[in-house]
């Protein structure tokens, strides 16, 4: 019976990868699996060495303090895989940890080949990474059709595979009314789901939030959230008694509130390709501590954070990060858009543009599932 190890470090890469595994055992339903991954690939009936949570740690000076417990459980992983012995180890995402561990397997079985899907972002910074991939990497899996030139140069296998949020989604449309005020425009709300995001960008959101509101009297602004942040958010909020905020968690939601925005206020990140798939003008807000910033600023090479705007090496979408992310700065870019309707209309024809060219023929997961099963034959 073939093996397959399946290889995460947070939840959305346990995403990504069920979709992947799913696919497979659609087409084949003997293989043997096991995991470091999540609720997605636990649905899947896969079983996970161990909790996820257990290794998800988010910037540089987390990471740094919590050293000892990364190595011990890359430790513990590669004693597992080697166990396991699988055909194929499957990593998705999260280099700092996956490729860590892919390095380490290849090393003492050269006969498990090694598929990573996601490339690490060496067009952000440390570019010279790629050369070790090259000696335990088999093949890799591009979400971004202009990182191939990259991985050809140093002749590493490589597939461009396209991104999965911007496929189309067939999403079930329910009745909403009940959950928020549909009588107002709606603008959707993105504040991260990572703790140490939501300390510093909710106060800074309230704040705009309230200053938007003084001079757009019909609004009604979603706060999106995961299940695990919607109490602290929902806690946070009521301290500053505001009627025209809702909060949602709700997956099977997300998509229809969306696409009755008007307009979306992001955090940096893959959402804003979300945002864009719904043909939504958006701002994008980011701010992190200064250690992280300065350690940011001194190592990445590119000009801006969002990837619609790394695309196109310009500002399609307006970014306020760091000291620009205040109050004031984002009332004055949401209260520009929300008056120049032209430039909303220009946003999103350039983001449709730039969306084009990052999708599959069919999804990215297809692409993905073909490139896995060619390495089990």
């Amino acid at each position: 019976m073939k093996k397959i190890f399946i290889l995460t470090g947070e939840t959305s890469g346990d995403k990504l990868a069920s979709k992947v595994i799913s696919k497979i055992k659609e087409k084949y339903n003997d293989i043997e699996y096991l995991s470091v991954g999540g609720s997605y690939l636990n649905s899947l009936g896969i079983r996970s060495i161990f909790n996820l949570k257990e290794i998800t740690y988010i910037g540089f000076t987390s990471v740094i303090l919590n050293l000892f417990k990364i190595k011990k459980k890359i430790d513990y992983t590669v004693d597992e895989i080697i166990k396991f012995n699988p055909d194929i180890l499957f990593s998705v995402d999260s280099p700092d940890f996956t490729l860590r561990v892919a390095e380490r397997i290849k090393k003492i079985n050269p006969k498990i080949k090694t598929i990573h899907y996601v490339a690490p972002q060496v067009w952000v910074w440390r570019e010279g990474r790629i050369k070790k991939f090259k000696n335990f990497l088999d093949h890799i899996l591009l979400l971004f059709n202009f990182e191939k030139k990259y991985f050809d140069k140093e002749n590493i296998n490589n597939t461009f595979v396209g991104h999965p949020l911007v496929e189309k989604q067939n999403f079930q449309k329910t009745d909403i009314s009940n959950l928020i005020d549909t009588s107002k425009k709606i603008i959707s709300v993105f504040p991260g789901s990572r703790l140490s995001e939501l300390k510093l960008l909710l106060p800074i959101l309230i704040k705009s939030i309230k200053l938007i509101s003084n001079r757009f009297k019909n609004l009604q602004f979603i706060f999106h959230s995961t299940l695990e942040k919607k109490d602290f958010i929902k806690n946070f909020i009521s301290k500053y008694n505001i009627e025209n905020i809702d909060i949602i968690s709700d997956d099977k939601i997300k998509d229809q509130i969306l696409s009755k925005s008007i307009f979306a206020i992001s955090k940096s990140g893959t959402i804003s390709l979300e945002i864009c798939s719904h043909k939504i003008p958006s701002i994008i807000i980011y701010k992190m501590n200064f250690i992280n910033f300065m350690i940011v600023k001194f190592l990445v090479k590119i000009r801006f954070a969002n990837i619609i705007n790394i695309i196109n090496d310009r500002e399609i979408i307006p970014e306020l990060i760091q000291k620009e992310c205040n109050p004031d700065e984002i009332y004055k870019s949401v209260t520009y858009l929300l008056k120049n309707p032209d430039l909303m209309k220009k946003q999103i024809e350039q983001c449709q543009k730039t969306l084009d060219e990052i999708k599959s023929k069919t999804s990215s997961a297809d692409e993905a599932t073909k490139v896995v099963l060619s390495y089990l034959v």
